[in-house]
């Protein structure tokens, strides 16, 4: 072990030709994923989950990953859930956790980043793991948009929204997408042939079978809303594919934020949608003893802050920072990448400043296909970018 560990060292000290060179390379003390699986995404308010509670749909999943993995239970240290909009969600994923089968002592949290609400639940696991707080840890994200979105109740405190950038806080997601379409000149053709390539690559995906190693079957019930009869389902498909989507009937639809601008449309715009999605991790010479698959390696992340009128195009900024960190470029080291499609005018914006090759990108489709369940996407998009 002492001698794995002076290696690993050494590796690191020496220099490398190129960043994907040194990031491809294997040690033991790599934070690795052993397990990435997900919820069947399901329509918010009237899909497979609408009368499934949020706390449900947490213990199904975790339920399901002791399952998959095989793992001892015992040896998972912490549980962190990323979710948007319920206040309780520290409370659910405890309990939750302790009824599907992990001991007392692997504690539970939860991280609230908005749509990267999953991604911040990976990045909080995997950064124990690096500096050795824990050695095994489980990241959730989960989302019932039937429950609950991200609206503010109220307007914040006048002294706060003497601030334009603050005020701009209330602005809906709607209308920052028009802001992006509007200043950036995205035009409505541009979204529409994006949502249109969306639809028709989860339709591909989902016929070919492709997203069935990362769903894993859950078990629930749904209420006839006439009669109010319980009937016992298990839910196994996304329900976002709208087969045979083309650019023209996508033309067809009207705006869906009138008020702000005339390019965001219900189809070319996230879908909202109830899911959840979990990534078990732990270092590389834990899993090899443990006799865990590796199916990737956690490299590293970070943030990025944009105007919150156009709070969407994010990425554009967070994705160039990442890759300086690790000598990488996008165009010759990166071969998958997967960019949330909140909005499709901040998917273009992304890809055009970016100059990301479209085909490299969501190449099973995106949220806009998909669905969106806000705390859930980020490690939504690691089951399916693995």
């Amino acid at each position: 072990m002492a001698t794995e560990r002076l290696n690993s060292i050494l590796n690191h000290l020496t220099p490398s030709k190129s960043g994907r060179s040194a990031l491809t390379q294997k040690h033991p003390d790599d934070v690795v994923i052993t397990l990435a699986i997900r919820t069947p995404l399901t329509k918010a308010s009237k899909g497979g989950f609408k009368d499934t509670s949020f706390d449900y749909i947490i213990y199904s999943l975790l339920k399901k990953v002791i399952e998959r993995s095989h793992i001892d239970p015992q040896m998972v240290e912490d549980i962190c859930l990323g979710n948007v909009s319920d206040g309780k969600a520290a409370y659910k994923v405890r309990a939750a956790s302790l009824a599907a089968g992990f001991p007392n002592t692997a504690a539970a949290s939860s991280v609230n980043r908005f749509c990267s609400s999953g991604l911040k639940a990976v990045q909080d696991i995997a950064n124990q793991i690096s500096e050795g707080s824990i050695e095994c840890g489980v990241a959730i994200g989960a989302e019932s948009m039937t429950a609950g979105g991200d609206r503010l109740s109220k307007p914040f405190h006048h002294e706060i929204l003497a601030n334009q950038e603050a005020k701009d806080c209330m602005q809906p997601m709607g209308q920052t997408s028009e802001n992006v379409g509007n200043d950036f000149n995205i035009s409505r053709e541009l979204q529409d042939r994006f949502a249109a390539e969306s639809y028709q690559r989860a339709e591909r995906a989902q016929k070919a079978g492709w997203f069935d190693d990362e769903i894993v079957p859950i078990t629930t019930t749904i209420k006839d809303p006439k009669t109010g009869e319980e009937t016992q389902v298990t839910l196994t498909k996304d329900e976002g594919p709208r087969y045979g989507t083309t650019l023209e009937s996508l033309s067809k639809l009207r705006a869906a934020f009138p008020d702000f601008g005339d390019k965001s449309t219900g189809g070319n715009s996230s879908q909202v949608t109830d899911g959840a999605a979990a990534i078990l991790l732990m270092k590389r010479s834990k899993a090899i003893a443990m006799n865990q698959p590796i199916l990737g390696k956690f490299c590293g992340a970070t943030v990025a802050g944009v105007a919150p009128r156009i709070m969407g195009i994010g990425p554009s900024l967070a994705i160039p920072k990442l890759l300086t960190k690790f000598n990488l470029n996008l165009a010759t080291d990166i071969d998958v990448i997967e960019l949330n499609e909140a909005f499709a005018s901040m998917a273009v914006y992304c890809i055009q400043v970016l100059k990301i090759d479209p085909l490299k990108m969501n190449i099973r489709g995106g949220a806009i296909a998909l669905g969106h369940p806000l705390g859930a996407t980020g490690a939504r998009q690691i089951c399916t970018g693995l």
